[in-house]
């Protein structure tokens, strides 16, 4: 961690550009048969290389909305930055004319997909996979501030030869949710990209697939035109696990000269991006391949065990939205959980599969397909292939070690109790609570159940609910031994560290986003700075409007009991 008092705080743009450092773009090789100018928005398979260079398209008469306060604070930029042209010409996509800008070209990436483990082509349109990537989502910066490497991505900054003959545009909804979601993840404690600012236009929309307004489809309904928008997102890499697999699929199929090479690129400029703190640079290739597989498991199930813990589902967890530095990355259709369901899913078209307790098994997956995709490099070495085999063999015994000292420590549990768990976790479901209202109900050692109904969809009528609940309070009273005042504050003060306040409901973003519309930007700056304070006791106001149950009008309603991919 970078001292306060060390830290060298930025004031201007020009401050900012000397800091940058292309390491992505220096070390990996780009496309043969792109155009160097950066003028390659049509579809085409892109055969080899590491990335495209792609010039965004600029939204037009770009509108500020919002910006990250704490992620400025935390990169030390000076908020004076927001007043600068070219800081707002790089951040909505116009890179022409900064003179100073070291790159004025920015780069898009392909990778490959697996969905649970599978690996697929047809979502490539020339059925290859060749044509599979950052379809809208460009880096343009790449920068070492304050000894730690950022890459500033725009996401909806127009086409790409990935963008499978999609506008490249992302739409003021998905931006607004992913802007809001990344931060308050952040302030949960989960790994993620962060959020730097958010800008729109008014004098562009495009056309996406939506519901009507309340609906209850499963399908989108009807065409809207929604305003265009462009937030940009932060993050050690945008390296992801479908990424690793297009080179090994490569590599795997022979596919080219320099498959192989390409392959053993990315995974060492993987290394260098997320886990050079933990691998020694002087280890044989295979030593360092095994020891990113090791660092990658560990990071990816406490990743899905805080995302239980918060009640995330990510909705969409395919090898392409699975980062290999092992944080959150690529908030599409993802949900937090309100009334609790071990099934609950976000996404329409996400199935059981990436249900919400079922996240731990596509994390499986997805090790799994990051393993696969490793395995050339290892195929002349017998031992190395074994060791790989026996981690993947672990990875479910982790998982659920991590698993299990999470709901100990949500439970204020000293140590996982099974049965405990299993008979809450029935009477949750039976009585149909909410997830976050219940946990933190629980963080203040009620006793009995009367301030634990807050949390419950309906009266407590059935006398045998009423019954089971007294008797788990009893026992759990029994496991968490707190028999005086200062005891139980302690333990208290400790779940309510696990056990967040305040999440970010669908309905928070659908009336910021639908306000944005209508160009009120106050709704994503007041939820902005609630959901980044998610574990404090906040104003008695703050928790009349934002500590309460999903209203009953809103159960079922497309868009807020659940989403489409549609972004």
């Amino acid at each position: 961690m970078i001292n306060e008092n060390n830290k060298k705080y930025i004031e201007t743009f020009d401050e900012l550009i000397n800091l940058s450092d292309y390491s992505f773009i220096e070390n990996l090789n780009s496309d043969p048969d792109a155009k160097h100018n950066g003028d390659n928005k049509f579809p085409r398979e892109v055969f080899s290389g590491h990335y495209v260079p792609v010039s965004p398209t600029a939204i037009k008469e770009p509108i500020y909305i919002s910006h990250s306060k704490n992620f400025f604070k935390e990169l030390g930029f000076s908020e004076n930055l927001l007043k600068s042209d070219d800081f707002i010409k790089l951040f909505s996509g116009d890179m022409s004319n900064i003179s100073n800008l070291k790159q004025n070209i920015g780069w898009a990436t392909g990778y490959a997909l697996s969905i649970y483990g599978r690996e697929y082509y047809v979502q490539c349109p020339f059925q290859t996979g060749n044509g599979y990537g950052d379809g809208r989502a460009i880096s343009v910066l790449e920068a070492v501030i304050n000894n730690k490497r950022w890459e500033f991505q725009l996401k909806g900054a127009g086409r790409t030869p990935y963008c499978r003959g999609a506008d490249g545009r992302a739409v003021l909804r998905s931006s607004v949710r992913e802007f809001l979601a990344q931060e308050h993840m952040h302030s949960l404690g989960i790994p993620t990209s962060r959020s730097l600012t958010l800008f729109t236009s008014k004098k562009e929309q495009v056309t996406r697939p939506w519901f009507k307004e309340k609906s209850s489809s499963y399908e989108p309904e009807v065409m809207i035109e929604e305003d265009v928008a462009i937030t940009t997102r932060v993050a050690s890499s945008f390296l992801r696990v479908g990424q690793i697999e297009l080179f090994g699929r490569r590599a795997r199929k022979n596919e080219h000269k320099n498959a192989l090479k390409e392959l053993e690129m990315i995974v060492l400029h993987l290394i260098d991006r997320e886990y050079k703190e933990v691998i020694n640079q002087d280890l044989a290739l295979e030593g360092k391949v095994l020891l990113l597989v090791q660092n990658f498991q560990d990071r990816l199930t406490s990743l899905v065990a805080n995302w239980i813990r918060v009640g995330y589902c990510q909705g969409n967890f395919n090898s392409d939205n699975c980062a290999a530095g092992g944080f959150t990355l690529d908030y599409g259709p993802f949900g937090f959980i309100e009334m609790f369901e071990p099934k609950y899913q976000s996404w329409t078209g996400g199935g059981m599969h990436f249900s919400f307790f079922n996240q731990p098994i596509a994390a499986f997956k997805n090790f799994k397909s990051f393993c696969s995709a490793l395995k050339p490099l290892l195929s002349s070495n017998e031992e190395a292939l074994e060791k790989l085999e026996k981690m993947e063999n672990n990875f479910s015994k982790i998982m659920e070690e991590k698993m299990q000292n999470m709901w100990a420590s949500k439970l204020g549990l000293e140590k996982f109790d099974f049965e405990l768990f299993d008979e809450l976790i029935n009477i949750m479901i039976d009585t149909k609570v909410d997830y976050t209202i219940f946990f933190r109900e629980l963080s203040n050692i009620p006793d009995d159940i009367s301030s634990l109904e807050k949390s419950f969809y309906g009266n407590l009528k059935d006398e045998n609910i009423k019954l089971r609940w007294n008797s788990w309070l009893e026992k759990w009273k029994v496991k968490i031994n707190v028999n005086d005042e200062e005891s139980k504050q302690k333990l208290s003060n400790q779940m309510k560290l696990t056990n967040p306040k305040y999440t970010l409901r669908e309905w928070h973003l659908v009336w910021a986003y639908q306000e944005a519309q209508s160009g009120n930007y106050e709704p994503v700056n007041e939820l902005q700075e609630i959901m980044t304070k998610p574990y404090e006791e906040q104003t008695k106001e703050i928790e009349e409007k934002y500590y309460i149950k999903k209203p009953s009008d809103f159960f079922g309603i497309a868009g807020i009991s659940h989403v489409s991919c549609s972004s």
